[in-house]
Order: C-alpha cells, then structure tokens, then sequence
C-alpha cells in the first residue's frame, strides 16, 4: 500500500478493454477494507466479480483495522484476510499489537501475515523500529507457518537478509520494482513477486523488462486498490475490478495469450496461498 491513488508518470499502454477470462484471477493485494471504498464496497465487488475476478486477499496495516477487515473477509466468501503491521504507518504501531498478533492468528483463520516490511523512503520513518517490528513478524509468521505479504521499498537488500535467516515457507514481495538479481534471491527463498498497474504504464520500462524475463511462476497479479491503479485510470481510485488490465499488459509484454498468464499467476497464488 502507497498513498492514495498514486501513479507513476508516464503514456499509458494501449490495453484492450478485457472480457472475463475463462480462467479466474486472484488479487493478492487489495486493501478492499479501508475508507475508499466505504461509499461503494458492494458495487465494486459486484464489478470485480463481473470480470472474472474470483478471489482477493486483503491484507492489515494496522492493528485498530484488524476486527473490521475480519469481519467483512468472513461477510464474502471470496475475500481471504492477512493481518499484519505496515511499516508507513509505524507510528501507529504499539509494542503490545505484537502479542495481540499472535492471539489473532490463534483465534482466527488467515492466508498470510502481513503487510509488513522495510519502508527507507520517508526518512522520517525510523529504520531500527522498522527492523524490530519487522523482525518480530517474521518470528510470528515463522511460528504459525505463515507466508509474509512484503512491503519494501529502498531496502530489498536488507530485507533479504533478514529473510535470509528467518526460515519461512515463503510469500510474495508486493508491488516489486527491484533488480533481476534481487529478484532471482526472492525466488530462492520460496517467494513470488506481484506485479499491478505501474506494469500498464509504456515508461515502466525496467519493471516491464523484469515481468519479461522472470519465470511465469514466479509472477502473481495484484491491484493494491486503492492505490497505484491502472493507466486508463490514472490518479482515480484503483480497484480490484482492473485487474485484467494487469494480466492485459503482463500477456502483452511476454507475448502470450492471456487465458495461459491467467491460469499460471492464479495457480501460483492458490499454491503459495493455500486458497481453495
């Protein structure tokens, strides 16, 4: 999750208006719960399904969010809870939401924990109290075999050590823009990597590269709605109902159809996912 409604600068891919695909997708990053979609929460799940989008994991990002994302994940059988604690809103973050944490996951059935990770681009974001909530989730995750949701940004590197060490049975770096090498290490620790809409804007052109060159079982779709939406709806709400604009422009730059991108990033998610 970015801030609201981001979009990167740039001329959008030319990317057809999609017909629901024979084979579903998944959303492994939506933050469907969060005030934007208040007004309109039931439409744009209606709109979503519409197009063939048959699941959507929702991940926390705070622990006050965290009984209300419950609560509408059990409310629509298609939507699948993570919880976690997202390193931009660390000022939120108490020590005890740590303990509280590890109840939830007792108490409740979840996908994955997270988002969580490593946020070095606002400064103002402490990095050793970024570390130490990130650790503390790893151990968590590790001890509920959990897959991690991963937030990173300006710190894949660090990120990666602490993986290094930490022993899991893998998860999916979010919204990835790191390096072919850094990607290749992910996918040495049982991770996937999700790729949204900056893949549908032209001057994406080292993200795209990447989406290229990566092994397709590597690759999940996401929205990470409401934020980083789509080319044809650029600085509006984003939206899980866009993501076959996504798996668009995936088929576009691998040069294959899309049914067969559908099929392999949905696999790939219901496998790392555990989803029915």
């Amino acid at each position: 999750m970015r801030p609201l409604f981001h979009s990167s600068v740039g001329i959008s891919l030319r990317i057809p208006i999609v017909a629901p695909m024979t084979s579903p997708l998944i959303d492994t990053h939506c933050h469907l719960d969060v005030a934007a979609f208040d007004a309109d929460r039931c439409q744009v799940l209606q709109h979503a399904r519409a197009v063939g989008v048959t699941a959507m994991v929702i991940p926390g990002i705070q622990a006050a969010a965290w009984h209300d994302l419950l609560a509408l994940c059990d409310a629509e059988p298609d939507l699948y809870p993570a919880l976690g604690l997202h390193p931009m809103y660390l000022r939120r973050h108490r020590n005890s939401d740590l303990s509280t944490l590890e109840q939830m996951l007792q108490r409740h059935r979840v996908v994955a924990l997270g988002e969580i990770g490593l946020d070095y681009h606002d400064p103002a974001l402490e990095p050793r109290r970024q570390r130490q909530f990130c650790q503390a989730q790893l151990a968590i995750a590790r001890s509920a075999q959990l897959p991690v949701l991963l937030h990173v940004r300006k710190a894949h590197d660090e990120m990666l050590g602490l993986l290094r060490n930490a022993d899991l049975c893998g998860g999916i770096a979010h919204a990835f823009n790191g390096s072919l090498e850094q990607a290749r290490r992910y996918l040495d620790l049982g991770f996937k990597l999700g790729f949204g809409g900056m893949l549908t804007f032209e001057r994406s052109t080292r993200l795209r590269r990447l989406a290229r060159e990566l092994p397709i079982d590597a690759i999940v779709l996401e929205t990470d709605a409401p934020d980083l939406t789509v080319a044809s709806h650029r600085f509006e709400r984003n939206s899980p109902e866009y993501l076959p604009e996504i798996l668009s422009a995936l088929a576009q730059i691998r040069d294959a159809p899309c049914d067969e991108i559908a099929a392999q990033t949905t696999a790939n998610a219901r496998t790392l996912l555990g989803l029915s």
